[in-house]
């Protein structure tokens, strides 16, 4: 970012140049100069600032999602919200966690590695107690977690990762699946010690206890799908679906549209003497034969060729050809 000086920097900087403290000159040859930025290598930069945006958007609704479920879950307030998505090499990522915590390892096909997501103990242990019917607190001590224990959490946060799969609906269909539920972060071990991950970090609160929930990406799992993330490319689709929603809405409001079907078993002229000495049993003649097909009309337009019948006792109309769309032919 470039520094801006302030007015008294400003008064400073030319009181030095018309003193002669300072040499334009100088001046000049240092920003003529080549600026040297350190780089660590162990800290390779894999996602652009696009990726981590666009990881931020996904990730909001996955707070949101969760938010969600572990509300209706555990029957009180939970509050989940994204303050930070970065990367950084996989060890740092371990070295940051406590030596107890709930890390959930699990796979989300057709993405191919390994992904964690990482509980801190103060959340999971609240969870825990609230499921149990506490009123959600975290204990003082944290313990190795028991059979049942870990059995609890794992059918809890094996249905937490559906909501996953429903905020990465705008960039593919995944299945996240649990594949083990661990304590200890040495016995980890989804990807090598400087390969790069994105770190996704969720504070959570549930009722008056607050903790930590990290998403652990390693880059070499969505590398595959990277140029999804960009945010051109995120637009486009979604902008794809909006409108393949809409046509999908149009099409089923169309076909719930009545229509007016008429069929005509033809045409007869009467003077008005003849139309007004009709009587039950007077035969008309039409202009048309026993054998002609019969027109039958969608609002003005002739769509249908039949022929008349019977069906359960009432009069009706045997469809036996449909005319070409877009055909128009003048009423006889």
């Amino acid at each position: 970012m470039v520094d801006v000086l302030s007015q008294n920097e400003i008064d400073a900087l030319l009181a030095a140049l018309s003193s002669g403290e300072m040499d334009a000159e100088e001046l000049k040859k240092e920003e003529t100069q080549k600026r040297i930025r350190s780089y660590d290598f162990k800290r390779a930069t894999r996602f652009s600032k696009d990726h981590l945006r666009s990881l931020t958007r996904i990730h909001e609704n996955f707070s949101r999602f969760l938010t969600t479920f572990f509300s209706t879950q555990l029957r009180t307030f939970v509050q989940i919200n994204v303050v930070q998505v970065e990367q950084l090499p996989y060890d740092e990522f371990i070295r940051s966690i406590p030596k107890l915590t709930i890390l959930n390892i699990f796979e989300a096909e057709p993405l191919e590695g390994r992904m964690v997501l990482e509980v801190h103990p103060n959340v999971a242990f609240a969870m825990l107690d609230r499921l149990l019917g506490g009123t959600g607190s975290s204990p003082s001590k944290i313990n190795a977690l028991t059979e049942i224990e870990t059995i609890i959490m794992e059918r809890m946060f094996s249905r937490a990762l559906d909501t996953l799969q429903d905020a990465w609906k705008t960039v593919m269909d995944i299945s996240p699946r649990l594949e083990a539920l661990e304590t200890n972060p040495q016995f980890m071990q989804i990807a090598s010690a400087n390969d790069t991950i994105a770190l996704i970090s969720l504070s959570t609160k549930i009722g008056e206890t607050t903790g930590m929930i990290n998403l652990c990406i390693p880059h070499v799992v969505i590398e595959p799908i990277m140029p999804r993330l960009s945010v051109h490319h995120m637009f486009v689709t979604h902008k794809k679906n909006k409108s393949e929603e809409e046509a999908e809405a149009l099409q089923s409001r169309v076909s719930q549209a009545k229509l007016e079907l008429v069929t005509e078993l033809g045409h007869s002229q009467l003077t008005v003497r003849e139309f007004l000495g009709l009587a039950p049993g007077d035969v008309i003649s039409l202009d048309k034969a026993v054998g002609d097909g019969l027109q039958v009309k969608v609002g003005d337009k002739i769509k249908f060729v039949g022929v008349p019948g019977t069906l359960k006792g009432k009069s009706a109309v045997q469809i036996t050809d449909v005319l070409m769309e877009g055909v128009e032919e003048d009423d006889e």
